[in-house]
């Protein structure tokens, strides 16, 4: 019976492990059971498209496409505009410095590499508490020369004002001169723009503190002066950004607004 199990002959049988060779046998006589190894079948092509058997893993599956970009999407990203804040506080101090030189104009050489809005935040955030806190400031002291009995009180209106008008003027009238410009057939760089006018803003943040002064004839030729060099800092750049066209009434209304905004800081928040 055992005798009749053993010499069955296994080695044609798939996944059959082989006899072992005993040292008294020849191994001449012996053969080792070829591999079998089963392919897969190739894709088949049914009118031009293959089948979802087997689909190779460098394409896409059957039905996916991609995705058209979306430009408008980088827009209300944050991460599109990390890159504008990325700047040394050398630089930013440069260029806070090139500020107060109105006839270089020469600004948009200096940024044209990396224009930053971090100048355009932090100048615009900063002025808004420095208007409101020497605003109600000179307020006291005027008050207190022509009545000694009134006491300190903190107008807390003039933090609204401040940041609604800032904001507004550094934010709105760039993107008004891009769209002129835009319009009139000359190239614009809104971030350009945008870093222009925030750094020209710089200047009212030193003159705030002198605008303490009670004396009303003094605060005039501080805000105007401060206004007059503002004004020229941005007719300038503005001027040599145009490339010799003939843009004469972009350039004054650059600098009547500029002007304007100095006037009205002084109306407003130093009467």
């Amino acid at each position: 019976m055992d005798e009749s199990f053993t010499n069955l002959p296994t080695s044609h049988l798939l996944g059959s492990v082989p006899a072992v060779v005993t040292e008294g046998e020849n191994p001449k006589n012996y053969q080792a059971p070829q591999a079998i190894i089963q392919a897969l079948p190739p894709p088949s092509t049914v009118g031009g498209s293959s089948s979802r058997g087997y689909q190779s893993l460098s394409t896409p599956p059957e039905g996916f496409e991609q995705q058209p970009s979306n430009h408008w999407h980088g827009v209300f990203s944050v991460s599109s505009y990390t890159q504008y804040f990325d700047v040394d506080s050398d630089v930013v101090l440069n260029r806070l410095m090139s500020s107060f030189y109105p006839i270089g104009g020469n600004f948009f050489n200096k940024i044209d590499a990396n224009p930053d809005l971090y100048g355009l935040v932090w100048i615009s955030t900063t002025l808004v508490f420095v208007l409101a806190s020497f605003g109600n400031c000179a307020t006291y002291l005027i008050q207190k020369n022509t009545d000694s009995s009134v006491s300190w009180s903190f107008d807390v209106g003039y933090i609204n004002v401040a940041a609604c008008s800032v904001y507004g003027y550094a934010v709105v009238v760039p993107l008004a001169f891009y769209f002129l410009l835009q319009y009139l057939g000359s190239k614009a760089n809104l971030i350009q723009f945008w870093c222009l006018w925030g750094y020209s803003l710089f200047i009212f943040i030193l003159c705030s503190f002198l605008l303490i002064i009670p004396v009303e004839i003094i605060r005039w030729i501080i805000i105007l002066g401060a206004g007059v060099d503002s004004a020229f800092f941005v007719t300038a750049n503005l001027k040599s950004y145009l490339e010799g066209n003939d843009l004469t009434v972009v350039l004054v209304a650059s600098f009547c607004l500029q002007l304007a905004l100095a006037i009205f800081i002084k109306v407003w928040f130093f009467p």
